[in-house]
């Protein structure tokens, strides 16, 4: 039952404007062609209210004809008949085709997939189109409103008191009043149905008075006699399909760029109005699966001689507030459009056209978005307002097919300005204020203090393309002659086009010529896009074996590549393969003899190989390594089978250090970096020592306190320089 009252409900409200959008579609034709009009929007109501649904899919949507595509017909037979190079005869199949086509690119869109980025389309654009709609109905509409002559120029009309029939204002203007009062005192009613009423009521009161409104001939005022049957519609089918044929590729290719806009327009119109009833209804729709549908029914609309439409929103709503639940109701407001064309067609023909007017003047005035006007009160948002002035007026000055162009232009530019306000250097920072995982002993970080500024990282992000590229090489231009080793961290790049690949050409050349070198970090294997950034860059140059271009899996390892560099470079390094005896360690600096021939009686030597744990995670602890020789990777290891890198150590480096505090299990994973010698303190052995000896306790645990100090002051150093970046 609910969707029996939600289908008729809807169709109550969809099929009047139905008949309007059909006669605005066939207007420009000449009065013959009125009545071709409204019949052709009440097939269109029948057609789409059945098949959309079948295919489609979206439950409690509504499809009928809709303003968007009345206003791109009509601009079109406006066109056309102005140009004066087409037989009268022919536009409404060049109508027909259009429609048809816009249909078979709606199926295609849902095919491939491309609903979801229609309803990407930015709103400045969206909102610019529908409120010229909305301006154009208007304009067109109001003509009709005053009753002036159809062959009279709509300047010329309206400003000609003498053209004007105070009958039709006087319909058109009760029609409007009881359109925008009846939502805020009876909203049981739908306001079009309502107003309708009231403008044809209004018509049979003056026709009381003048008996010459009450004639169907020569009846200006009114739709007018409509003669349709399905013998009727057989023949207009016959006709298309024979007049076909005839038809050139010159004057079909007239119809690609008004065929395009209508198809995206409508397949626009449609998600948007899926998208409210998500909201209300708390479902979810299909959008390629409902651009499919509404496909199918637009090509089987035109074929029989129908207005094209989409998922309109009155219709949809008064579905919703009906009690309309599932698909059904939308296939039942399509049968109720059918009983009306074949039972109650005839009555049709008293419709006043200035009652029509009248609800299609309040539709356009709703249709112009007067909220865009607050886009002026902020700085930021005065280029959108442009873009929707832009697309309106190149509506009103040229046609809607080339606002149509004008909007997919501005869209590019909004895309453009949104990309260049997105920074593609996200954090840029020297070598002395990041630093590796690798933990240095005191003396290799006075080295890499100082000549830590040789080394420049940056951290990229987003889109790399053309847009983008001038940003990066401002950035990176002042360093060059300056630093050495210039850093890319790209794990947040998105994606890389061929122009900022070739502006990364020209930083390497540039940063070559001073004797540096280019080094990548994290290069994305696999982005959103599809991409493989790190296979594309070595396709365009970018190789390794080049020697002045390396790759490395993460900034860390990029980071202690660079740091070791240095040090080799600044530093003794020739000591780092021979083992250090006891003394030898930092952390054992001004201990006594006697403390040192102490600890060294009590503490263990062992010896590991490259690869092998000196420790997993979770066993028992307690011990503290200090590394005679090679270097140690703490590693977290992950539900998921992988680790992360927590830290390194080096030779004259200690770890183990939080177990040995606290006695816990091990927290992470301990591997030796090549051949590997240490010395193992167990706290058991040093609670003995530092029995008998409590001076050793103090010197120990000052160097442990000092030495966990200076890791925590290096990472609020960086964590500083992360936050100002």
């Amino acid at each position: 039952m609910g969707n029996l009252t939600g289908g008729f409900a809807a169709m109550l409200v969809a099929l009047p404007s139905a008949i309007a959008y059909g006669l605005i579609i066939f207007a420009p034709l000449g009065q013959q062609f009125t009545a071709k009009g409204a019949v052709a929007g009440i097939i269109g109501s029948v057609v789409l209210g059945i098949i959309a649904p079948i295919f489609g899919g979206t439950k409690r949507l509504v499809s009928s004809p809709c303003a968007p595509a009345a206003a791109v017909l009509s601009v079109f037979a406006i066109e056309t008949v102005s140009a004066g190079n087409t037989a009268i005869e022919l536009i409404p199949l060049y109508i027909y085709l259009i429609a048809f086509g816009a249909g078979l690119i709606q199926l295609v869109i849902g095919f491939i997939k491309g609903g979801t980025f229609i309803k990407y389309i930015p709103y400045p654009v969206v909102a610019g189109y529908l409120s010229s709609v909305g301006i154009l109905i208007f304009i067109g509409q109001f003509p009709r409103l005053l009753g002036i002559p159809k062959d009279t120029s709509v300047l010329s009309g309206v400003i000609s008191p003498g053209l004007w029939r105070w009958e039709s204002i006087l319909v058109g203007m009760v029609t409007i009043i009881i359109m925008l009062i009846t939502p805020k005192v009876m909203k049981q009613i739908p306001a079009s149905i309502a107003a309708l009423a009231a403008g044809i009521c209004c018509y049979f009161i003056l026709a009381f008075f003048n008996e010459n409104l009450l004639l169907v001939r020569d009846n200006s005022l009114i739709i007018g006699s409509i003669n349709v049957s399905p013998a009727d519609i057989y023949s207009s089918v016959a006709y298309n399909l024979s007049t076909f044929p005839s038809l050139t590729f010159s004057s079909m290719t007239r119809f690609l760029v008004p065929t395009l806009t209508l198809g995206v327009l409508l397949s626009i119109d449609t998600l948007k109005t899926c998208v409210v009833l998500d909201v209300i209804t708390g479902t979810r729709h299909d959008s390629n699966r409902e651009l499919v549908g509404q496909g199918v029914a637009n090509m089987a609309s035109a074929f029989f001689g129908g207005s094209p439409g989409s998922g309109t929103m009155g219709g949809t709503l008064v579905n919703i507030y009906s009690g309309g639940i599932t698909r059904a109701s939308g296939i039942i407001a399509g049968i109720s459009s059918l009983i009306v064309l074949v039972l109650f067609v005839k009555y049709i023909a008293w419709i006043p056209l200035a009652s029509l007017a009248g609800v299609l003047l309040v539709v356009g005035v709703r249709m112009v978005d007067r909220k865009s006007l607050q886009l002026l009160r902020h700085r930021s948002t005065i280029f959108d307002f442009i873009v929707i002035l832009a697309v309106v007026i190149a509506a009103l000055s040229m046609s809607l097919i080339a606002a149509a162009a004008v909007g997919i232009s501005l869209a590019i530019a909004l895309f453009l300005r949104e990309q260049l306000r997105f920074p593609v250097v996200r954090r840029i920072a020297l070598g002395n204020q990041i630093y590796s995982k690798k933990s240095r002993l005191s003396s290799e970080l006075e080295i890499l203090e100082i000549k830590g500024k040789e080394t420049l990282i940056l951290e990229l992000q987003g889109q790399l393309f053309f847009g983008t590229t001038d940003q990066l090489y401002t950035r990176i231009e002042p360093y060059i002659g300056i630093c050495r080793y210039f850093i890319l961290d790209m794990r947040r790049v998105l994606s890389v086009d061929f122009t900022a690949a070739n502006m990364l050409t020209q930083i390497k050349s540039k940063i070559t010529e001073n004797g540096g070198l280019l080094i990548f970090a994290s290069v994305p294997q696999s982005v959103p896009t599809g991409q493989n950034v790190r296979r594309y860059l070595e396709t365009l140059g970018f190789l390794p074996e080049d020697q002045v271009v390396i790759f490395f899996h993460e900034l860390d390892n990029a980071l202690e590549w660079v740091e070791d560099e240095l040090l080799i470079e600044y530093s003794d390094r020739s000591l780092q393969k021979k083992s250090l005896n006891l003394s030898e360690f930092e952390f054992f600096k001004g201990a006594s003899d006697k403390a040192l021939s102490t600890l060294s009686g009590r503490i263990q030597e062992k010896v590991f190989t490259d690869g092998e744990k000196i420790f997993t995670f979770g066993d028992a602890g307690g011990e503290i390594y200090f590394i005679k020789k090679g270097g140690i990777r703490i590693e977290l290891p992950l539900v998921n089978g992988t680790t992360h890198h927590l830290a390194s150590f080096g030779r004259g480096d200690f770890f183990g250090d939080m177990s040995f505090l606290n006695l816990e299990n091990r927290s992470a994973d301990a591997m030796a970096i090549g051949d590997v010698e240490l010395y193992v303190m167990k706290r058991e052995n040093f609670d003995v020592i530092t029995a008998e000896y409590p001076e050793i306790a103090g010197i120990f645990y000052y160097r442990l306190a000092c030495e966990i100090a200076r890791r925590l002051r290096l990472n609020l150093i960086e964590l500083k320089t992360l936050e100002e970046n």
